[in-house]
């Protein structure tokens, strides 16, 4: 099957993308990698009026290191960030997440925007980054606006960004020397998406204290209590049923036990231990 027809256009700039979307009112998509829109496009699972090339935009090709926080442009590759391309804010927490994504042609042209945009529950970028404390800089027609990771993914394949509005930029905290991370997810085979994930940061110098858990079918749950369960005192079992209290204890299953790998890791005990 092929796509239904469409408009095409390969953007100067930012200011240009948006003046295209705004024509096309809510019609128009931006795409760059096209790992995720090119396959609903041919399946016509999505019908495009127009679609904006923003794979080769200068501004969201950047990536901009700061004393606190790298900045990374949507149309930043996968594989660009797992090959130590571009700068990672963590201690290699970035790089092993981009390795793991799908296959090497995925992510040879898969960018970072461009899994957030398409907001699967499942994908790597959505849990790790809410897990990391990012924020989305968004481009508007009126001024670039800041949105939290955790409100910028707002339910499955859903996100805060208006029909004329683009992902610019993802901004990652850079953690303190004495941080700690988690992150396990549970595939069936090599490539999949996930069917539980969960990513945990303890991060003492910056007071940062995050367990975040994806693939629910929604948006990730960043839970509430995080030192509780980071010190024991509150179990996956427990927290994850007190945030999702019309989810069955046996649904959560993978999901209860990626949370609880993912805070062994982050704690630096040994998962290869019963």
């Amino acid at each position: 099957m092929k796509p239904a027809p469409f408009d095409y256009a390969a953007a100067a700039d930012v200011a240009e993308t948006l003046a295209f979307l705004a024509r096309y009112d809510g019609g128009a998509k931006p795409v760059a990698g096209n790992q995720s829109l090119g396959p609903m496009l041919n399946l016509r699972l999505v019908r495009a009026a127009a679609l904006a090339d923003v794979s080769r935009l200068a501004e969201l090709r950047a990536v901009i290191e700061t004393d606190t926080a790298v900045s990374f442009g949507a149309a930043t590759t996968h594989a660009e960030i797992e090959d130590g391309d571009v700068p990672d804010p963590t201690p290699g927490w970035m790089r092993a997440a981009a390795a793991n994504i799908a296959y090497r042609a995925v992510r040879n042209r898969g960018t970072i925007g461009g899994s957030l945009v398409h907001a699967d529950p499942a994908a790597d970028w959505v849990i790790v980054l809410t897990g990391l404390g990012a924020s989305a800089v968004v481009g508007a027609p009126d001024a670039p606006r800041r949105i939290a990771m955790e409100d910028f993914i707002t339910g499955p394949f859903a996100t805060a960004l208006g029909t004329a509005e683009l992902l610019l930029a993802v901004d990652v905290p850079k953690p303190g020397p004495n941080a700690r991370w988690g992150y396990w997810k549970f595939t069936r085979q090599v490539g999949e998406f996930a069917k539980a994930s969960a990513a945990v940061l303890i991060d003492p110098d910056t007071g940062r204290v995050r367990c975040a858990v994806g693939a629910l079918g929604r948006q990730p749950l960043l839970l509430d209590e995080p030192q509780a369960l980071i010190d024991g005192s509150l179990s996956p079992r427990d927290a994850l049923a007190r945030a999702l209290p019309g989810r069955s204890t046996g649904d959560l299953a993978l999901h209860i036990t990626a949370l609880t790998r993912a805070l062994a890791e982050a704690r630096g005990e040994d998962l290869s231990k019963p």
